[in-house]
């Protein structure tokens, strides 16, 4: 089998999105599935065995850590001497509709996963008809895709209500061993509550920007008596929440990857995240692996993942009063805490990445044969 990816974003830019792409290059990679990744030119030239075949691009100006790629006559002929069996598109958009004309060009079929609900993203930025637009377009993207896959069952609801045909559910997974309670560390947790490490330790992981809805955890510090909050990532309203916080206990911690992230997460107590929308939220079960309860917003894969009262709680978007209270009951009382954090590690440990990636082999193998995925 022969796969060809196609993504908006890739290294060495890090989120969800490229994770999720790195992941299945890797998984390819141990089955022995040769692999080509079309995403935009920043540089690399080969992961995980699969070569990169970079197009140019601009800086997103809605989102400048974002790139937008252009088609190229060159990059279709390198995909076309490759000679896929199948097209991957990751969320047909820009370069992930590249993917979906190069697949009907190649007479190759073609198989398309969400990934980032950039409809949604533009009318939060202020650009509605702009998500009108785009919303029209991905689903004539999906639409045009043998079969479709969605990360989450509200998103799978989601997608056949806005008119997408044939959409399968591509679960997430976390790799259990590399999130794992066992990582936390009484200097990282020293560094992250600033010097505090005997009150509770909230943290969020991820971009700091408008769409995270950040600012509202500053009514949880506030009315939960002795929480900390410590950010890690990076983004465009970094500054802007440094001054919102000023005076309360939070820490910005910067990106983290590897085996400093997996610290900052077992290092903590309870995992927080506050998004207006998500495709899945990655960052939920990599939390949970590590033995956080989540108190989230109904986004993404939240839903799927997160047991009330067990694991976490689920509220509204832009319910900032159940954010305070969904903290509350958990960081008031040591035992009630401890038993979420176990349960959470338990639950995530049912995620196992090889087996969710085997799924999505054996739904390129059905795709190729023409015959109804399993998933």
């Amino acid at each position: 089998m022969r796969v060809a990816l196609y993504t908006e974003t890739f290294l060495p830019k890090i989120d969800g999105i490229v994770r999720v792409v790195c992941l299945t290059l890797e998984h390819l990679q141990r089955r022995g599935i040769q692999a080509v990744v079309v995403a935009p030119e920043q540089g690399m030239r080969e992961y995980a065995g699969a070569q990169v075949i970079g197009v140019p691009c601009v800086r997103n100006p809605v989102y400048p850590e974002g790139r937008i790629g252009f088609p190229t006559l060159g990059a279709y002929r390198k995909v076309k001497a490759f000679a896929p069996d199948l097209i991957h598109s990751f969320h047909p958009v820009n370069i992930g509709m590249m993917g979906v004309v190069h697949g009907h060009w190649l007479h190759k079929p073609i198989l398309s996963s969400f990934h980032l609900d950039i409809a949604h993203m533009a009318a939060h930025y202020g650009l509605p008809l702009l998500g009108a637009l785009l919303r029209r377009l991905v689903t004539f993207g999906f639409n045009q895709s043998a079969y479709s896959l969605a990360p989450s069952r509200l998103m799978q609801a989601k997608m056949r209500a806005e008119g997408v045909k044939k959409v399968g559910w591509w679960q997430r997974g976390v790799d259990a061993e590399q999130f794992h309670p066992r990582f936390r560390r009484e200097d990282v947790r020293a560094a992250l509550s600033d010097g505090h490490p005997e009150d509770v330790l909230l943290l969020y992981v991820g971009r700091l920007a408008p769409e995270k809805n950040l600012e509202g955890l500053r009514a949880v510090l506030e009315n939960v008596p002795n929480t900390r909050l410590a950010f890690v990532g990076g983004g465009p309203q970094r500054e802007a929440l440094e001054a919102h916080f000023a005076g309360l206990p939070v820490h910005f911690a910067g990106y983290r990857t590897g085996r400093g992230l997996a610290e900052a997460y077992a290092s903590a107590d309870i995992f927080v995240f506050p998004s207006a929308f998500e495709s899945f939220g990655l960052v939920i079960l990599e939390a949970m692996a590590a033995g956080l309860p989540v108190v989230s917003t109904r986004v993404g894969g939240a839903g799927d993942l997160i047991t009330e009262g067990e694991t976490g709680y689920t509220v509204a978007v832009g319910d900032v009063q159940g954010m305070v209270e969904g903290v509350r009951r958990l960081a008031s009382n040591a035992a009630v805490l401890k038993a979420a954090q176990q349960a959470a590690r338990a639950h995530a440990e049912r995620f196992d990445w090889s087996v969710i990636m085997d799924a999505l082999i054996d739904c390129y193998a059905a795709v190729i044969a023409g015959e109804p995925p399993r998933i």
